[in-house]
């Protein structure tokens, strides 16, 4: 069961427990990096990318968070039962500090690829890697550097090139994220003439334009919050 819907403003108000464990997808299932060698983040200085357990229900269940993200990955949820060649490159929201990598990442993946499509679990760098809230000065900022987008366009680029190993259909991949995911998703939409990095290999010469794609209540899509919300 997807629960998602209740989320739209959880991470306002983000409670975790720590973890010790670094994330890694179950069932056998494999990350796969995107860049050759470690990729900074925002933050800066010697991170390490950590875990956490969320205080918080959503649905009457807790969710993991992923944070300083430094070494981005996908991860391959293979089609079961009536398998279509389409595929789904998910982007879990977070606010772009953190991922909810379960609650809006491995549950809707799994679901996708029940239903006979392959889904893609995006890891994407964190924090600020994308428009992010700054409670400070109360205002939204801009990256440095939009290393979540930079992520999104190298991963479709690198699914393009691997369509045929994966099994897919080069021309029917698409894109979903919810909250900052689902801004993320609409930046790639929008961003796909022009790579924001320089190019690296032959998977860049691929389009990274999505076929298709579904934003899911997406957050920072203005300049400020409402003064109130319903």
């Amino acid at each position: 069961m997807i629960r998602t819907a209740v989320a739209i403003f959880l991470f306002l108000n983000l409670t975790v427990t720590a973890q010790n464990a670094i994330w890694q997808p179950k069932n056998g299932l494999k990350q796969v990096a995107i860049w050759p060698g470690l990729q900074h983040t925002e933050k800066g200085g010697n991170i390490t990318e950590s875990m956490h357990l969320s205080k918080n229900k959503v649905g009457g269940y807790p969710w993991h968070s992923v944070e300083n993200v430094t070494c981005p990955t996908y991860t391959i949820f293979p089609a079961q039962g009536n398998k279509t060649d389409i595929s789904i490159l998910v982007f879990p929201g977070g606010g772009y500090r953190v991922l909810a990598i379960d609650l809006e990442g491995t549950e809707i993946c799994e679901w996708l690829a029940s239903n006979g499509i392959t889904a893609i679990l995006l890891k994407y760098r964190v924090p600020y890697s994308g428009p992010y809230w700054d409670p400070l000065s109360l205002t939204e900022k801009d990256p440095i550097q939009p290393m979540a987008l930079q992520d999104a366009q190298r991963t479709i680029g690198l699914l393009r090139l691997r369509a045929a190993e994966i099994g897919i259909n080069p021309h029917k991949i698409g894109v979903l994220g919810f909250s900052a995911g689902g801004q993320l998703v609409a930046d790639l939409s929008t961003h796909f003439d022009t790579r924001a990095y320089s190019q690296v290999d032959i998977a860049d010469t691929f389009s990274c334009m999505p076929n298709f794609a579904a934003t899911i209540y997406p957050g920072h899509m203005l300049e400020k919050p409402p003064a109130s919300s319903n």
